[in-house]
C-alpha cells in the first residue's frame, strides 16, 4: 500500500509540475512559493518514511520500527502547519495577480479565484481530516498496533486526492463538484479494506472510525462547493 500511494503520487504530480514548471519558465505564470518546494520535500518524506516503516515491520525488525517512528512526531505537526502556510500563500498569489496585475493577467486570473475559494474546502478538511487520524494513529501505538498501523494508512490516504484530481486521464467531476475525489480516495483504499476483511474475516474498527468521519467530511465539502455563503466565508478566511 506504501508504493501504492507513492506511484498515484508521482502519477499525479510529475506531468502536472513538468507542465507548470514549463509555464514558469516561458513567464506564462510565477514561480513557485518556497513553502510550495518545501511541502513537497516533507510530503515526500513523510511517504518514504511510510515505506520504510512498513518494510521493517514486515521484515521483523519491529525495535527499529519503533525508534524510527518517532520521527512522525516531528514530521506529522510539520506538515500540518505548512499546509496552513501553503493555502493561503498560494490564494494570495493569485488574488494579487487577479487585483494588481497588468490587464490580460488580470482577466486570466479572476475566474480562478472562485475556484481556488472552493479547493479550500479540500484543503481544509484534508488537513483536518489528516491531523486528526494521524493523532489517533501515533497515540495508539504503544497500546493498539492494529489501530496504529490501519490508521497511519487511512490518515495518508486522506491527501491522495490532490494527487488524483490531477491525474488527467480519470473522468472527474470537478470544477463542478469534488464528489468524485472523495471516491477515487476510497477506490485508493480498496485493495487495503479488502485484503484486510479476507484476512481476518472482520471489518476492523479503523475502518469505522475512518468512515464514519470521513463520509460526513465529504457530504458538507460537497454540500459547501460553489455556494455564494461558501465564497464570503473564504473571504473572509482570507482577509481580503
Amino acid at each position: 500500500m506504501a508504493l501504492w500511494f507513492i506511484a498515484i503520487v508521482l502519477v499525479g504530480f510529475i506531468p502536472d509540475s513538468v507542465m507548470k514548471l514549463a509555464m514558469v519558465r516561458a513567464g506564462a505564470r510565477a514561480p513557485f512559493p518556497l513553502v510550495l518546494h518545501i511541502h513537497a520535500v516533507m510530503m515526500g518524506s513523510f511517504l518514504l518514511l511510510l515505506l520504510v516503516q512498513s518494510l521493517m515491520v514486515a521484515t521483523g525488525r519491529g525495535a527499529l520500527h519503533k525508534q524510527v517512528g518517532v520521527a512522525a512526531f516531528v514530521l506529522v505537526p510539520a506538515l500540518v502547519a505548512v499546509g496552513l502556510i501553503v493555502a493561503p500563500t498560494m490564494y494570495y498569489q493569485v488574488w494579487g495577480g487577479a487585483h494588481f496585475g497588468p490587464p490580460e493577467v488580470r482577466a486570466a486570473l479572476s475566474p480562478v479565484l472562485p475556484l481556488l475559494e472552493n479547493i479550500l474546502l479540500l484543503q481544509i478538511s484534508s488537513g483536518v481530516l489528516f491531523a486528526a487520524f494521524m493523532t489517533i494513529a501515533l497515540k495508539a501505538r504503544a497500546t493498539h498496533p492494529g489501530l496504529h498501523k490501519r490508521m497511519v494508512f487511512l490518515a495518508t490516504a486522506v491527501p491522495l486526492g490532490a494527487a488524483l484530481d490531477r491525474i488527467s486521464w480519470l473522468p472527474s467531476s470537478m470544477p463542478d463538484s469534488p464528489w468524485a475525489t472523495y471516491a477515487y480516495v476510497l477506490a485508493a483504499l480498496a485493495p487495503l479494506f479488502i485484503w484486510d476483511v479476507v484476512r481476518h474475516q472482520r471489518v476492523h474498527r479503523a475502518y469505522w472510525i475512518f468512515m464514519g468521519t470521513y463520509l460526513p467530511a465529504a457530504a458538507l465539502v460537497v454540500a459547501a462547493w460553489d455556494e455564494p455563503w461558501w465564497h464570503q466565508a473564504a473571504h473572509r478566511i482570507m482577509g481580503v
